[in-house]
Protein backbone atom coordinates (compact mmCIF):
# COMPACT_ATOMS: atom_id res chain seq x y z
CA UNK A 1 0.00 0.00 0.00
CA UNK A 2 1.33 3.53 -1.19
CA UNK A 3 0.46 6.92 0.08
CA UNK A 4 -0.50 8.82 -2.80
CA UNK A 5 -1.19 12.61 -3.09
CA UNK A 6 -3.60 13.82 -5.64
CA UNK A 7 -3.47 17.41 -7.00
CA UNK A 8 -5.60 19.08 -9.57
CA UNK A 9 -3.84 21.68 -10.10
CA UNK A 10 -6.38 23.36 -12.00
CA UNK A 11 -8.10 26.82 -10.28
CA UNK A 12 -11.19 26.32 -11.87
CA UNK A 13 -13.95 25.26 -10.28
CA UNK A 14 -15.34 22.68 -12.67
CA UNK A 15 -13.03 20.97 -15.22
CA UNK A 16 -11.68 17.89 -17.00
CA UNK A 17 -8.73 18.40 -14.73
CA UNK A 18 -11.01 17.50 -11.69
CA UNK A 19 -12.77 14.62 -13.46
CA UNK A 20 -9.11 13.44 -14.39
CA UNK A 21 -8.51 14.05 -10.73
CA UNK A 22 -11.69 12.17 -8.98
CA UNK A 23 -11.24 9.17 -11.20
CA UNK A 24 -7.27 8.78 -10.49
CA UNK A 25 -8.19 9.69 -6.76
CA UNK A 26 -11.54 6.73 -6.80
CA UNK A 27 -9.10 4.40 -8.30
CA UNK A 28 -6.35 4.23 -6.93
CA UNK A 29 -8.12 4.89 -2.94
CA UNK A 30 -9.56 1.69 -3.13
CA UNK A 31 -5.90 -0.06 -3.51
CA UNK A 32 -3.89 2.72 -1.32
CA UNK A 33 -3.94 5.42 1.03
CA UNK A 34 -4.97 8.39 -0.93
CA UNK A 35 -4.94 11.82 -0.19
CA UNK A 36 -6.31 14.77 -2.95
CA UNK A 37 -5.86 18.19 -3.35
CA UNK A 38 -7.83 20.64 -5.19
CA UNK A 39 -6.26 23.95 -5.91
CA UNK A 40 -9.62 25.59 -6.42
CA UNK A 41 -10.01 25.33 -2.65
CA UNK A 42 -6.91 26.54 -1.40
CA UNK A 43 -6.77 30.29 -0.48
CA UNK A 44 -3.37 32.01 -0.41
CA UNK A 45 -1.30 34.82 -1.14
CA UNK A 46 0.63 33.75 -4.11
CA UNK A 47 2.76 36.62 -4.81
CA UNK A 48 6.16 36.29 -3.34
CA UNK A 49 7.26 39.73 -2.88
CA UNK A 50 10.22 39.47 -1.49
CA UNK A 51 11.38 36.27 -2.81
CA UNK A 52 13.03 34.30 -0.74
CA UNK A 53 14.68 37.62 1.15
CA UNK A 54 12.08 37.45 3.63
CA UNK A 55 10.20 35.16 5.06
CA UNK A 56 6.27 35.10 4.71
CA UNK A 57 4.46 33.09 6.87
CA UNK A 58 2.46 30.20 5.08
CA UNK A 59 -1.25 30.48 5.61
CA UNK A 60 -3.49 27.21 6.67
CA UNK A 61 -3.55 25.55 3.32
CA UNK A 62 -0.23 26.13 2.51
CA UNK A 63 0.76 24.59 5.53
CA UNK A 64 -1.47 21.30 4.63
CA UNK A 65 0.05 21.30 1.60
CA UNK A 66 3.59 21.04 2.66
CA UNK A 67 2.40 18.39 5.46
CA UNK A 68 0.54 16.30 2.68
CA UNK A 69 3.76 16.49 0.49
CA UNK A 70 5.74 15.47 3.03
CA UNK A 71 3.45 12.29 3.72
CA UNK A 72 2.82 11.19 0.42
CA UNK A 73 5.08 8.48 -1.02
CA UNK A 74 4.00 9.29 -4.64
CA UNK A 75 2.25 12.30 -5.81
CA UNK A 76 -0.12 12.50 -8.95
CA UNK A 77 0.06 16.21 -11.13
CA UNK A 78 -2.96 16.87 -12.81
CA UNK A 79 -2.26 20.00 -14.87
CA UNK A 80 -3.48 22.05 -17.60
CA UNK A 81 -1.00 23.82 -20.18
CA UNK A 82 -1.91 27.68 -19.87
CA UNK A 83 -0.23 30.40 -21.82
CA UNK A 84 2.36 27.21 -22.24
CA UNK A 85 3.26 26.41 -18.91
CA UNK A 86 0.75 25.78 -15.66
CA UNK A 87 -1.65 27.89 -14.10
CA UNK A 88 -0.32 31.15 -12.37
CA UNK A 89 -2.29 30.08 -8.55
CA UNK A 90 -0.24 26.25 -9.24
CA UNK A 91 2.90 27.96 -9.57
CA UNK A 92 1.98 30.38 -6.84
CA UNK A 93 2.07 27.10 -4.33
CA UNK A 94 5.15 25.94 -5.49
CA UNK A 95 6.92 29.33 -4.83
CA UNK A 96 5.05 29.59 -1.92
CA UNK A 97 5.82 25.53 -0.14
CA UNK A 98 8.81 24.66 -1.71
CA UNK A 99 11.48 25.89 0.45
CA UNK A 100 14.42 26.46 1.20
CA UNK A 101 15.16 23.70 4.41
CA UNK A 102 11.66 22.34 3.46
CA UNK A 103 11.91 21.48 -0.38
CA UNK A 104 16.03 21.71 -0.49
CA UNK A 105 19.06 23.09 1.50
CA UNK A 106 21.61 24.93 0.29
CA UNK A 107 25.20 23.56 1.33
CA UNK A 108 28.27 25.51 1.86
CA UNK A 109 31.09 24.95 -0.66
CA UNK A 110 28.56 23.24 -2.95
CA UNK A 111 26.89 24.68 -6.13
CA UNK A 112 24.17 22.00 -6.10
CA UNK A 113 21.63 21.92 -2.87
CA UNK A 114 20.96 18.60 -0.97
CA UNK A 115 17.57 17.62 -1.94
CA UNK A 116 15.34 17.17 0.86
CA UNK A 117 12.08 15.86 -0.41
CA UNK A 118 14.11 12.16 -1.86
CA UNK A 119 12.13 8.94 -1.96
CA UNK A 120 9.51 10.44 -3.33
CA UNK A 121 7.67 9.78 -7.37
CA UNK A 122 5.64 11.88 -8.80
CA UNK A 123 3.84 11.21 -12.13
CA UNK A 124 2.50 14.00 -14.65
CA UNK A 125 -0.83 14.44 -16.16
CA UNK A 126 -1.52 17.31 -18.41
CA UNK A 127 -4.49 18.48 -20.33
CA UNK A 128 -4.21 20.79 -23.15
CA UNK A 129 -6.12 22.43 -25.76
CA UNK A 130 -3.07 21.85 -28.32
CA UNK A 131 -2.15 18.68 -30.29
CA UNK A 132 0.02 16.80 -27.93
CA UNK A 133 2.42 16.83 -30.78
CA UNK A 134 2.68 20.52 -31.45
CA UNK A 135 2.80 21.13 -27.95
CA UNK A 136 5.99 18.54 -27.19
CA UNK A 137 7.52 18.95 -30.67
CA UNK A 138 6.83 22.50 -31.42
CA UNK A 139 6.46 24.07 -28.90
CA UNK A 140 9.29 22.54 -26.76
CA UNK A 141 6.99 20.79 -23.91
CA UNK A 142 8.28 23.63 -21.18
CA UNK A 143 5.54 22.55 -18.82
CA UNK A 144 7.20 19.25 -18.49
CA UNK A 145 10.74 20.50 -18.43
CA UNK A 146 9.56 22.59 -16.01
CA UNK A 147 8.16 20.43 -13.47
CA UNK A 148 10.15 17.67 -13.97
CA UNK A 149 13.75 19.29 -14.18
CA UNK A 150 13.85 22.30 -12.27
CA UNK A 151 11.06 21.45 -9.54
CA UNK A 152 11.02 17.83 -8.94
CA UNK A 153 14.22 16.73 -9.32
CA UNK A 154 15.77 20.35 -7.83
CA UNK A 155 13.82 18.89 -4.63
CA UNK A 156 14.51 15.07 -5.04
CA UNK A 157 10.87 13.82 -6.34
CA UNK A 158 11.57 11.48 -9.17
CA UNK A 159 9.08 11.61 -12.21
CA UNK A 160 8.13 8.22 -13.46
CA UNK A 161 5.62 9.44 -16.28
CA UNK A 162 3.93 11.95 -18.29
CA UNK A 163 0.60 11.42 -19.93
CA UNK A 164 -1.21 14.01 -22.22
CA UNK A 165 -4.50 14.63 -22.96
CA UNK A 166 -5.56 17.05 -25.88
CA UNK A 167 -6.56 18.59 -27.47
CA UNK A 168 -9.82 19.06 -24.63
CA UNK A 169 -10.82 21.70 -26.28
CA UNK A 170 -12.23 20.08 -28.61
CA UNK A 171 -12.79 16.57 -27.50
CA UNK A 172 -15.78 14.37 -27.86
CA UNK A 173 -17.77 13.16 -25.22
CA UNK A 174 -16.44 9.88 -26.24
CA UNK A 175 -12.85 11.01 -26.48
CA UNK A 176 -13.05 12.44 -22.68
CA UNK A 177 -14.71 9.00 -21.67
CA UNK A 178 -11.59 6.92 -23.39
CA UNK A 179 -8.68 9.21 -21.46
CA UNK A 180 -10.79 8.86 -18.29
CA UNK A 181 -10.01 5.00 -19.02
CA UNK A 182 -6.83 5.74 -19.52
CA UNK A 183 -6.30 7.12 -15.99
CA UNK A 184 -8.46 4.53 -14.62
CA UNK A 185 -6.05 2.16 -15.50
CA UNK A 186 -2.94 4.24 -15.05
CA UNK A 187 -4.25 4.45 -11.09
CA UNK A 188 -4.97 0.54 -11.56
CA UNK A 189 -1.05 0.08 -12.06
CA UNK A 190 0.47 1.71 -9.29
Amino acid sequence: MKKILVINANPKSISFCKSIAERYAKTAGSKHALKQIDLNAMNFEINLQEGYDKELALEPDLVAFQEMLLWAEHIVIISPVWWGSMPAKFKGVIDRTFLPDFAFKYQAGKSIPEKLLKGRTSELIITLDTPTFWYKYVQGNPIYKNLKRTILDFSGIKNTSATYFGPVISASEQVRKTWLTKVEKMANNL
